[in-house]
């Protein structure tokens, strides 16, 4: 089975201006695209050659985990954007302040944990196996799907997501990428979770 790289579902242009399209093009048709090839190449003639990325994200180590980790988060990381973001659900709201005490609350404590994130890495909003909503952060390619939490949204801190717009600072494209959360996503993460 060749995994093959998402479709973006906007154009490249269509963050603009909170994430330019140089950005993207650098990100998705590099960066993610490389992982692509790379866990291609490395699966041919193993016993994952067949098997579906969450397979391999749960169950491969090495280079081949963090390939296949990084194709799957950054597969995630794109559907969580849109161009024209609309509200989170009724039910993901009620659950965000339940949890956090209110939507700017959570923003504040997921930029923090995003700020705080000692180099590469990604930030996650996640159902955790006991129910409840956390955020996490997940160093280098590692992932929630692998510790049995549920993924909801996700943001990019490695330095690629953002080094061309905002240079080293990341609290800048924080607040640019959270103008592109992709709500309807998200809540219907949370309606299968």
């Amino acid at each position: 089975m060749q995994h093959i790289l998402m479709q973006l579902p906007y154009e490249q242009i269509a963050l603009e201006p909170y994430i330019s399209a140089e950005t993207v093009s650098y990100h998705y048709a590099k960066h993610h695209a490389g992982y692509v090839t790379k866990l291609n190449g490395l699966i041919n003639e193993t016993t994952y050659a067949d098997k579906p990325l969450e397979y391999i994200v749960q169950n491969a180590d090495g280079a081949i985990f963090n390939n296949a980790a990084q194709v799957y988060n950054h597969n995630f990381y794109w559907y969580g954007l849109s161009a024209s973001p609309e509200f989170p659900s009724l039910e993901l709201s009620d659950l965000i302040k339940r949890e956090f005490g209110s939507m700017e609350e959570f923003k504040e404590k997921f930029f923090s944990t995003a700020v705080g994130l000692f180099g590469s890495g990604w930030v996650w909003l996640v159902v955790t196996k006991e129910g409840k909503l956390a955020i996490e952060q997940t160093s280098n390619a590692d992932t929630p799907i692998r510790h049995g939490n549920i993924p909801l949204l996700t943001c990019d801190v490695w330095e690629h997501a953002y080094y061309i717009d905002r240079r080293n600072s990341r609290p800048d494209y924080l607040e640019n990428w959270w103008k592109l959360v992709n709500w309807k996503f998200v809540s219907e993460n949370l309606s299968k979770a």
